[in-house]
């Protein structure tokens, strides 16, 4: 039975076949970590590219990188031992690596390069097919998310600003060698005003949203939790068991076969029906992980067609509140990978079928 690597490189070999070409290039951090099973090849985490490129021929499989770089890959990467040849430039001249060694050849690319032609939606798609190996560094990945949200929400306080919850956020998830690439936090009328609130220098009073995307593997799970001090008012209550309605909608048609398409307008339905029709307009829905936050976004015209083994982080919002986790699709439904234990449930009962979605945690 083929390995993870082999598996990924007969789809790449599939791939290249298919569209006429004789060598794949692969830039990108995500890419990178999906083709080399979890290896990390960024630096500066505001890049989507990374430190190292890979091309993959019939006959080859080559990782270019730097002299400064190359020791980590092969030291603590082990890619070496995975059998990718590595070409090492020394840093400080011009590297015209990839265009010697793909000479005469009809190139594909994850991206714009001179020459080749654009595989990004291609390779978007063979991501979003997750092994069983990454469902289970996924799961871990959830795991270690989950326990850091829990642990960060236990320590927000009345009067931190919004810095220091994001500052305790990020503690917790770097601590369990996770990478917070999204970080967001608001605070009282912030969560009313801003649905991707950068944290800022505002005191907490009594609301606080914390919203965490972490990486690791190259895989990136999402969850959102809110905490309130003091007795929650009547109408966030009513809100916040109306988008884990929503929510639970979205997870109940997350049915492989199912279209993002079919989904999307299931949950439209799901808005209306809990009173706020309109409120999916003001923010995405989420839609499928892996190796980016989200790999796709949903729409009304969404063709993606979900199947076992994917994972998807929904997010839908009404105005005040959220409710956001990262779920596995299964052959007996969905697995709800970043669920913290103890944290207060509503049960949302879904034509008998009941799903667990997070309340607003009253201090």
């Amino acid at each position: 039975m083929p390995n993870e690597l082999e598996t990924k490189l007969t789809r790449i070999f599939d791939l290249l076949t298919e569209q006429n070409l004789d060598a794949l290039l692969l830039q990108g951090v995500d890419n990178f970590a999906w083709a080399t099973c979890g290896a990390a090849s960024y630096i500066n985490t505001a890049d989507s590219q990374g430190v190292g490129s890979l091309l993959i021929t019939s006959e080859k499989r080559y990782l270019i990188t730097n002299n400064i770089e190359a020791p980590r890959f092969q030291q603590e990467e082990e890619l070496d031992a995975q059998g990718w040849e590595f070409v090492v430039s020394p840093w400080y001249k011009p590297d015209e690596t990839i265009n010697g060694l793909s000479t005469g050849m009809r190139l594909g690319a994850d991206g714009a390069y001179p020459g080749a032609t654009n595989l990004r939606e291609a390779l978007t798609l063979l991501r979003i097919d997750l092994l069983p190996e990454e469902g289970e560094r996924f799961k871990k990945v959830s795991q270690g998310c989950a326990s850091a949200m829990q642990q960060a929400i236990q320590r927000v306080e009345p009067g931190m600003t919004e810095y220091k919850i994001a500052s305790l956020l990020n503690e917790e998830t770097q601590q369990r060698g996770i990478l917070p690439v999204v970080n967001l936090i608001a605070t009282d009328e912030r969560i009313y005003s801003y649905r991707h609130p950068l944290p800022t220098g505002k005191k907490l009073d009594k609301y606080a949203m914390l919203v965490l995307c972490g990486r690791k593997y190259g895989l990136v799970c999402s969850l959102t939790r809110l905490v309130h001090f003091g007795s929650l008012p009547d109408e966030l209550r009513r809100k916040s068991e109306a988008v884990a309605a929503v929510d639970a909608a979205f997870i109940a048609a997350t049915q492989p076969g199912a279209t993002l398409s079919e989904i999307f307008h299931q949950t439209q339905t799901k808005y209306a029906e809990v009173g706020f029709a309109d409120e999916w307009q003001l923010h995405h829905q989420g839609g499928p992980a892996g190796y980016n936050p989200r790999e796709a976004i949903a729409t009304p015209s969404s063709q993606l067609t979900v199947a076992v083994g994917q994972v998807y982080a929904w997010n839908p919002s009404i105005t005040g509140t959220k409710s956001e986790d990262t779920i596995l699709v299964t052959e007996d439904g969905f697995e709800i990978m970043t669920e913290i234990a103890g944290w207060p449930m509503f049960s949302i009962d879904l034509a008998g079928l009941k799903i667990p979605r997070p309340m607003i945690i009253e201090k």
